[in-house]
């Protein structure tokens, strides 16, 4: 089986899961953090090099003070938890996004993990917080004309690979493959760069519902695509 090398998941669904079962949302979420943990551990016995996760957008610091504080407790109690076993596993923590925006003791919990499994050389757990594909593209667009306004950079060289260095995911190869769960046709302002060739994968399997055994079923559907990244399939010459 052909793996992808990066993986990229939107969770969607925690919400609707919730309320399925007349819970809280945040219940929900407590739930799909359970499913995190699956695919992290899927991933890395798999052998797949980055997984990024949208775990909050910059469109969610609309949703009611309440979720939003107990989405950044979750968020907290999730690395001190995990912090163990992303060290022991060789997975290293990755965040993308508008770190400036979260409260303070959550980008101290951020750094502490970071820094314990900066060494790690497996799996990047790639943490998409705070993130949104617009914001992205606005500030690599900002960083390139100041360093042009600056004299550093001659604005005829900029080419592709000049703003994927300027993007957060500067040095992670693109995403393969895109799975989205709770069945939205959509990517809600999700790397909207970074996908302009990835696979992409929409189950209606809610978030928490999500298992190891769908994630290898649509590996498998990913192994038998033909990517041709716009060229056309090489003549038959049999």
């Amino acid at each position: 089986m052909v793996l992808p090398r990066h993986v990229a998941i939107i969770m969607d669904g925690n919400g609707r899961w919730a309320k399925k079962r007349l819970l809280n949302r945040v219940m929900g979420h407590e739930k799909g953090a359970d499913t995190v943990r699956t695919v992290v551990r899927t991933c890395r016995e798999l052998g797949i090099s980055v997984l990024t996760l949208y775990a909050f957008s910059t469109e969610n610091w609309q949703r009611p003070p309440a979720e939003v504080n107990a989405l950044m407790a979750l968020l907290k109690r999730f690395l001190n938890s995990e912090e163990a076993e992303l060290k022991a596993r060789n997975i290293r923590l990755g965040v993308i996004g508008q770190r400036h925006r979260l409260p303070g003791d959550v980008n101290s919990v951020i750094d502490r993990v970071q820094a314990a499994t900066a060494a790690n050389s497996g799996l990047l757990l790639n943490l998409a917080l705070s993130y949104g594909g617009r914001a992205e593209i606005t500030e690599m667009v900002q960083a390139i004309a100041t360093k042009a306004a600056q004299g550093q950079l001659d604005p005829a060289r900029i080419d592709a690979q000049t703003v994927a260095d300027h993007l957060y995911t500067r040095g992670i190869p693109d995403p393969d493959l895109l799975i989205r769960t709770s069945g939205e046709m959509r990517i809600s302002n999700f790397l909207l760069w970074q996908l302009a060739y990835t696979e992409i994968f929409v189950t209606p399997t809610l978030w928490p519902d999500f298992t190891a055994e769908e994630f290898i079923r649509i590996l498998q559907d990913f192994s038998q695509r033909d990517r041709r990244f716009g060229g056309v399939d090489p003549p038959n010459n049999g």
